[in-house]
């Protein structure tokens, strides 16, 4: 079986609503699929992270720049792929957009090797530690409007309606208002539902320290990315100086970068972006350093339903760390914000929501090999756009 083809589709339409976080406002809703064709009539999906003007430029990457490195070599052949690539880009970019670009390629690896052989994509893994993936519910982005405390109060009530039994919120506006912020979700849902509070890097460490001892007191579970991913020391400062759980990883490309977090313990829960570490085949070694230092993963995901059927196999094949009768399970990550490439873009849907509210806030996994997920092409021609 040899590669012939490797496609990118940009997707992209209007928000109904401005959405943020700590960083930036947006207006656009944005996915990038990368599609892998063989010359055996196996198409393998995959999904690089990074929204906005960032999948045009990754886009160039994955076709004008990965590609021609390999075409014609056997899609299995997947660590010597990860290697050539790596290899030949290092000079240009050992982190960041061309990271991001390998990861959507080599997760459609994974795809085209679980088709080929009739497996699940958390078979080949070394099979599934659970049937279902408890789910957390990802909502409350900021915007800018009056009325923020009482949008999150009414949202987080709507997600825990939805069945979900944790939830994260974004803060960001200012030590005063992100405690406040968090107070009125924490009433809104009461003291029964799991939150996590989610900064996106927008403080520094003398800022952080009394905002995480605030959010103790609320009983929030983690302090979600509270200073920059390059602040190493910051974090580490934070992981001694607070109960509170300190997470982070999602801004942290392959095993040498997540190293650093792992080594020095930076973090109480590690967070990895598969759609942007270095797909798959990276994540299993992102994941054997978490799982030989005893830190608890979590993965990060946001993207389309691809980024969803990826992580839901990865979190299947999750061991138990460090294991027990009954070990705390890897949740799913899962945007409650509208999405229509998480919710339409399937022939078959993922029906996560429904899944969540039926089961008491748990989700089954994929059935049929690969990722066990198809892509309609109708909607991704009616929805894709170039730069």
């Amino acid at each position: 079986m040899e590669i012939t083809k490797i496609v990118s589709h940009v997707l992209q339409y209007d928000l109904e609503e401005e959405l943020g976080y700590s960083q930036q406002y947006y207006l656009k809703r944005t996915t990038h699929l990368v599609e892998v064709q063989t010359d055996e009539g196996i198409t393998g999906w995959g999904e690089c992270f990074g929204g906005g003007d960032v999948a045009f430029a990754n886009k160039v990457i994955v076709e004008k720049v990965i590609q021609p490195m390999v075409l014609g070599m056997n899609p299995m052949d997947r660590e010597l792929i990860w290697h050539k690539v790596y290899n030949l880009l290092r000079d240009h970019g050992q982190k960041g957009m061309p990271i991001q670009s390998l990861s959507g390629v080599d997760i459609a690896l994974w795809d085209i090797a679980g088709k080929a052989l009739g497996l699940p994509v958390y078979q080949l893994l070394g099979g599934a530690f659970r049937e279902r993936i408890p789910a957390y519910g990802y909502g409350m982005m900021l915007q800018r409007v009056p009325d923020l405390k009482q949008r999150f109060e009414m949202e987080a009530a709507a997600i825990r309606e939805m069945g979900f039994r944790a939830m994260k919120m974004k803060v960001g506006l200012g030590q005063k208002k992100d405690i406040e912020l968090v107070e009125a979700v924490r009433s809104a849902i009461g003291s029964d539902v799991g939150l996590m509070v989610d900064a996106n890097h927008a403080y520094t460490t003398r800022e952080a320290i009394p905002m995480g001892r605030a959010f103790e007191q609320l009983g929030v579970d983690w302090f979600e990315e509270p200073v920059a991913p390059e602040d190493y020391q910051g974090y580490r400062t934070l992981c001694e100086a607070l109960d509170i759980n300190i997470s982070g990883g999602e801004c942290e490309f392959t095993r040498w970068g997540h190293r650093e977090l792992i080594r020095n313990r930076c973090v109480d829960i590690l967070q990895p972006e598969v759609c942007a570490l270095g797909g798959i085949t990276e994540y299993q070694k992102v994941l054997a350093l978490a799982s030989a230092h005893f830190i608890p993963v979590v993965n990060h995901v946001w993207g389309s339903a691809v980024a969803v059927g990826t992580n839901l196999h990865l979190l299947a094949a999750l061991p138990d760390i460090p294991g027990a009768a009954h070990p705390v399970q890897p949740m799913l990550e899962y945007d409650t914000t509208p999405n229509r490439f998480r919710e339409e873009l399937l022939t078959e849907p993922l029906n996560i929501l429904e899944q969540v509210r039926s089961s008491g806030g748990t989700v089954g996994l994929p059935q049929g090999p690969g990722l066990g997920i198809e892509p309609d092409r109708a909607f991704i021609k009616h929805f894709e756009v170039t730069a």
